[in-house]
């Protein structure tokens, strides 16, 4: 590997915030170039292989079919493989949406579907077994280019080829048409992910001129009151038009004086589509680009012209992919080319969401509907709590102290925004979905107090910490905060939520005490503990009680349903507590039985019949009974550390990376879970991991690289040794830091921020 001297100055994600690194000795590297969008697009992974930019607004990607979420009778369960719009082994794609979800279990959005067409115009889709039947195409597979900011495709039904790339806020489509006949676009305002009849609210559509159209949508899914409006500009004018509403118009006033089917310049309803033709004459290419936002179509008008002031779509696509570029090449590992795609796909995976959520002159649609301008921060959503403030959030707190601090202030700003004056607990478009339990933007604001981002008001977050801790209506919090824990009336999953508060208390212990209020500090540490109070002795398992005290019954402790536990069993929830590790050890009779029972976890049989209704589990992400797929038990590899067995944590944290990481379309093991699952991976491959983020302090592993060099964001560069690793030499004898042993198994946030060594000597000794 070449090392040269170079001068990077970094123009990360369009901010308009510069990082300048001064000259430091790091290897040059195109990193991007290993970054693989299709991995996890098939299974559980849920994600996408679209054109977008780091936590970019808008992601354009293809959706490959329209499997609805009800059709009047209830779930659909084969909508669950559509979380993202995607599947990798799809026969046909029905078109490209600029909004799209990344490795949830539960999903939205799918904005504005563009299809490029030839011929008869049929505003349809069709159907995956009869796709001629609408506008909706058979590809090959072949063709189809997924890459940094890039995906490109060709569309056998009429032979166009569509390229797709992406700024922030603009999705930038580009189409080679055969000009066999007159070319069209199809824009479907009804198409949407996990969609229903009578999902869309209401829709409007304006033909400006003979260039540009505008409009905007309101939805009812997961976020139940959504408005995203739109500016879409083709390079090319408009031939002629035709809008149309498929709803049944009840009462249509005056309108009827007017044929507006076609060329006619505004529409609205519930089911509007459109089509357009083009004076295409000697040139076969059309560039469209459509800009989104949340205040108004003006907004989207502002964002385009800024962002993409000429439909120069390589420009573009350059700028997307060299964003990416400085991205992943802050960190540089010794590796294969198939180690390094999986890798750089994680780190791709991790910057995908959360999404800035703002027009460029900083407006925004916030949770009580009405419009503010972000003052001193860029406002985000998508806030994936339950899932994220595991590894994600702590990722980006060490990597993105910006982006981290602007994200604090987005989330007090939900909480201002909010009727119930609380943080939020699933953040999404000027909503919350309520999705998942605790409040977890508490940890997300305590871990990056507690490692010193600046950027927010210390004081003010502790104090929507504690309204967040006690507001008395949300999911048993009066009974809990009465009596120490949820009882199971109040909650199917009691034991979980209970576990989960004591979590979230600690860190707000953690937080007052930073900053000298010592008064809340005691009284949520004394609330931490209340994870003591569902511990069964007779059973070693932390269980649901009722509100009378007693233990519900029956128990099975493999059980996911009915026992007081959500996406998980006693097994894995029963070792869900991440800020007190030794008192854990202690309940199970001490380090050697703790042991055992971690042992028994990771090398058991779970019968097939315990988790094959649980969309969120599946054995591929299964190790015996630890359930890597699914994030309650991230932390749980790491609990050999506490325990006096660090090497056992290395050998299964070393299993856990190389057999459930792959570099193949399902080459997750579970939903990513707006980047979890990847965070875990980077973290866990660099040799460290937050097992309590709130505090400053990470669990050492061993790194999965011979050498790993890390430019930090304050100009510091970590080297990451891991001398004499092999295939046999997968333990750690010692690890040094500048020259120092440490002793123990952490490490500090400070000390990683210092830079410099830090050696791994590697041994086959267990």
């Amino acid at each position: 590997m070449k090392t040269i001297k170079i001068e990077i100055n970094l123009l990360l994600r369009f901010t308009g915030i510069l990082l300048f690194f001064s000259s430091l000795t790091i290897s040059a590297q195109d990193n991007a170039k290993y970054i693989n969008p299709f991995i996890g697009t098939d299974h559980m992974g849920h994600t996408f292989p679209g054109a977008l930019v780091p936590f970019g607004m808008v992601q354009l990607s293809p959706d490959t079919d329209t499997i609805p979420y009800s059709s009047g009778s209830g779930y659909n369960p084969d909508v669950y493989k559509y979380c993202a719009g995607y599947q990798y082994n799809d026969p046909t794609i029905v078109g490209f949406s600029h909004t799209h979800l990344h490795g949830t279990g539960h999903s939205d959005l799918g904005d504005f579907l563009i299809m490029p067409i030839e011929g008869k115009i049929m505003l349809n889709p069709g159907t995956a077994d009869h796709p001629e039947k609408g506008y909706r195409s058979k590809y090959d597979k072949s063709t189809e280019i997924a890459k940094a900011g890039y995906y490109s495709v060709v569309l056998t039904k009429n032979n166009i080829k569509a390229e797709l790339t992406a700024t922030q806020r603009v999705g930038v489509h580009r189409y080679h048409f055969p000009m066999k006949e007159t070319p069209a676009i199809i824009l479907d305002m009804v198409h949407g992910i996990y969609n229903y009849d009578g999902k869309v609210v209401w829709s409007s559509l304006r033909v400006e001129n003979d260039s540009t159209v505008t409009g905007y949508r309101q939805t009812n899914g997961w976020a139940r009151d959504r408005k995203v409006y739109f500016a879409l500009v083709f390079s090319k004018p408009i031939k002629q038009y035709g809008i149309i509403n498929a709803d049944k118009e009840t009462y249509n006033g005056f309108w009827r004086r007017w044929k507006m089917d076609k060329e006619f310049p505004e529409r609205s309803g519930k089911k509007i589509k459109a089509w357009f033709q083009f004076n295409m004459q000697n040139d076969s290419t059309l560039t469209l680009r459509l800009a989104l936002s949340s205040v108004s179509a003006q907004g989207a008008l502002k964002n385009l012209r800024t962002e993409t002031p000429k439909p120069n779509f390589e420009k573009i696509k350059e700028q997307a992919y060299n964003a990416w570029k400085n991205e992943v090449n802050t960190i540089n590992i010794e590796a294969s080319d198939e180690e390094k795609r999986v890798f750089y796909t994680a780190m791709y995976h991790s910057l995908i969401h959360p999404s800035i959520y703002m027009d460029v002159d900083g407006q925004y649609r916030g949770l009580d509907q009405e419009i503010y301008k972000a003052d001193g921060f860029t406002n985000y959503t998508i806030f994936s709590l339950w899932d994220t403030f595991r590894a994600l959030h702590p990722w980006l707190t060490l990597t993105h102290p910006q982006e981290t601090s602007d994200m604090v202030n987005s989330m007090l700003a939900h909480a201002n925004q909010s009727v119930h004056k609380i943080l939020p607990i699933w953040s999404h478009w000027s909503n919350d979905n309520w999705c998942m339990i605790g409040y977890h933007a508490v940890p997300v604001i305590a871990d990056a107090m507690a490692k010193q981002i600046k950027g927010f008001n210390y004081s003010d977050a502790l104090s929507t910490m504690v309204k967040s801790a006690t507001y008395a209506p949300y999911e048993g919090l009066e009974h809990y905060m009465k009596y120490g824990f949820v009882a199971q009336e109040q909650s199917g999953s009691s034991a979980s939520v209970t576990l989960e508060y004591a979590y979230d208390d600690y860190t707000i212990s953690q937080a007052a005490l930073l900053i000298g209020k010592n008064d809340i500090a005691d009284k949520f540490a004394k609330r931490s503990l209340n994870y003591l109070n569902v511990f069964d002795p007779s059973t070693k398992f932390m269980r649901a009680k009722k509100s009378n005290g007693h233990f519900t019954k029956p128990f099975d402790a493999l059980a996911t349903h009915d026992m007081g536990y959500i996406e998980g069993n006693a097994w894995t929830y029963s070792l869900f507590v991440p800020h007190n590790p030794k008192k854990l050890i202690e309940l199970y009779g001490g380090e050697k039985n703790f042991c055992n029972h971690l042992d028994s976890l990771f090398t058991m049989e779970l019968p097939a019949k315990y988790y094959e209704k649980t969309e969120d589990i599946a054995a591929v992400g299964l190790m015996g009974n630890y359930v890597h797929g699914n994030e309650p038990g991230h932390h749980i590899p790491y609990l050999y550390n506490y325990a006096g067995k660090p090497k056992a944590t290395q050998a299964i944290v070393r299993k856990i990376l190389t057999t459930m990481y792959h570099n193949t379309p399902s080459g997750l093991c579970g939903n990513d879970d707006c980047g979890q699952m990847s965070a875990w991976f980077i973290f866990s491959s660099l040799g460290f991991y937050p097992v309590c983020p709130g505090t400053p302090n990470y669990d050492l592993g061993a790194p999965l690289y011979r050498k790993i060099e890390l430019l930090l964001p304050n100009n510091n560069l970590l080297t990451i040794k891991a001398n004499k690793l092999s295939s046999k030499n997968i333990y750690v004898k010692k690890v040094l830091l500048n020259g120092q042993e440490i002793k123990d198994h952490n490490i500090t946030h400070q000390q990683i921020l210092n830079g410099g060594l830090l050696e791994f000597e590697m041994t086959s000794e267990q």
